[in-house]
């Protein structure tokens, strides 16, 4: 059970007019709580940033550091939460200096300056090498809650906790201890990460924190149906701070059970949770409100001072690699939508042209597929100038086009698992490939079982790692590799040159 104040109260009995009382020194008892004595504090929440600067005009750690500095001027009692995800991937994390790449540490360094106090680990901190992903632990200032992931012999990366309490004190020197614990789901698998049971380790952590706290809040990296079940199994968790979707929601999951919140990637929007501990009675009232992060609210000078420092060390490091991301491309006469509510749900203008520019690339390809979390842009650009450094923002993972002959029957298993995976990066982009009245058409043709498709992909998908494609990687016997090659980006750029007959001559990414 949850701690709860204790109150003493002590009857002393007289027998008679002249009898002497029980004890016969007087004994102080603690007054009791009376009245609604309450504790404020509030929770901002963010998850899915790979950008410090605003995407679509919202968002940029500049910002957020000013709403951070209003809550705080709203209660001193304010936290910045982060769910996961910031080392990896992000356009400017691909530009090299000093000869290595900055694998997030333009990330750590602008949420440093705005203040991140807590944050749990996402799958695509693992997307960084050992040292490069323990370094980045060790130049933030936040303290990082994972209960589910150790280094191979069970050891805590640094700066890591299984779970903290944290101690609010309000002005009347009262206080309320607040539990949190941290998930990530095992969707990148790496020799140096050892996943533990989600819900295994959910119940340790939920039992060991509950016996010790007034509130327990899980900070999870999981996909909503597994935010779903954490909350079916431990409806004694009070809040669930979540992310990995990309997209705001929030959550109701039962009665008695705690609700989801999840922010837009990008902080182009925070969750606000303004939370109140009564003493008296242990209860919790939890007031949420999705706050966008427009030009209403101004950059705070110094945090936009440091993103503008990145995006210049960046920027110089794309030159020294002969890349110019100022230099134009292309100019398209289109909007590309490369938001991830939408690209992770349908095709756009962007995935189509990309999933044709693949099929395209490679001769006698009869369709072509990719998953849809290759796009990080977030972003719809609009018609006009295309530059160098937009397809490294569409594509910040690059890769190589491959050409394969795939089996129908095991096309259409990966179809039907990557129509599944609507709402995450999972959720596959097509050409040549349609599904009408529940029946997939190649080329306007039925889905053959038995039949030979020539097929382009993206190298990621080969890899086994996607959302339920495990199965689907090289040794698959229903799969056979035919071309490894060309490069996706070179090849996108080349496209859009030829379609848009724009400068016939261009510098390869």
């Amino acid at each position: 059970m949850r701690i709860t104040p204790i109150i003493l109260t002590l009857l002393i009995f007289t027998f008679g007019e002249l009898s002497q009382p029980l004890f016969a020194q007087p004994i102080l008892i603690p007054s009791p709580i009376t009245g609604d004595q309450k504790i404020n504090f509030i929770l901002l929440q963010v998850n899915d940033i790979y950008e410090i600067t605003p995407v679509s005009e919202e968002g940029g750690i500049a910002r957020l550091a000013t709403l951070k500095k209003q809550l705080l001027a709203e209660n001193p009692n304010t936290y910045l939460i982060l769910a996961g995800d910031t080392f990896s991937p992000s356009a400017l994390g691909t530009a090299k200096v000093n000869g290595a790449q900055l694998n997030g540490r333009q990330m750590i360094d602008t949420l440093n300056r705005a203040g991140l106090d807590f944050a749990t680990l996402g799958n695509h901190e693992f997307d960084l090498k050992e040292e490069e992903f323990k370094q980045r632990l060790q130049e933030s200032t936040a303290l990082w809650v994972i209960s589910n992931v150790t280094d191979p012999q069970g050891k805590l990366f640094p700066n890591t906790v299984a779970n903290h309490i944290l101690t609010v004190i309000d002005t009347d020197q009262e206080t309320a201890k607040i539990g949190l614990f941290g998930l990530v789901l095992p969707s990148n698998p790496r020799n140096y990460v050892k996943y533990q049971d989600i819900l295994t380790v959910a119940a340790q952590q939920t039992a060991e924190l509950n016996s010790q706290v007034n509130m327990t809040i899980a900070i999870t990296h999981l996909s909503v149906d597994q935010d779903c079940q954490l909350a079916n199994q431990q409806p004694e968790i009070d809040l669930i701070l979540g992310g990995h979707e990309h997209q705001n929601m929030a959550v109701e999951t039962g009665e008695n059970q705690p609700k989801i919140y999840k922010a837009d990637a990008n902080a182009r929007t925070a969750y606000i949770h303004r939370i109140t501990y009564h003493l008296d009675t242990q209860k919790i009232e939890i007031q949420s409100e999705l706050k966008h992060l427009t030009a209403d609210i101004p950059p705070d000078p110094q945090v936009a001072q440091a993103v503008n420092e990145w995006v210049k060390i960046a920027y110089e490091g794309f030159h020294k690699e002969g890349f110019e991301p100022e230099k134009v491309i292309a100019e398209i006469p289109i909007s590309l939508n490369g938001l991830e509510r939408k690209v992770r749900n349908h095709s756009t203008e962007l995935t189509e042209l990309l999933a044709e520019t693949m099929r395209l690339a490679i001769p006698d390809t009869e369709i072509a597929f990719f998953n849809s979390g290759a796009i990080r842009i977030d972003d719809i650009l609009l018609p006009g100038k295309l530059t160098q450094y937009d397809i490294i923002r569409i594509l910040p993972f690059g890769g190589i086009i491959v050409a394969i002959d795939i089996k129908g029957n095991l096309l259409k298993q990966v179809l039907e698992i990557g129509q599944a995976n609507a709402g995450n990066g999972g959720y596959l982009q097509t050409a040549g490939i349609a599904l009408i009245d529940n029946q997939w058409l190649i080329n306007d043709q039925p889905l053959d079982p038995n039949r030979i498709y020539r097929a382009a992909v993206n190298n990621f998908l080969l890899t086994g790692k996607e959302v339920g494609l495990d199965f689907f990687n090289r040794t698959h016997p229903d799969l056979k590799i035919l071309i490894e090659g060309p490069d996706l980006r070179q090849t996108f750029i080349a496209e859009l040159q030829k379609r848009y007959n724009f400068l016939k001559n261009y510098d390869r990414i």
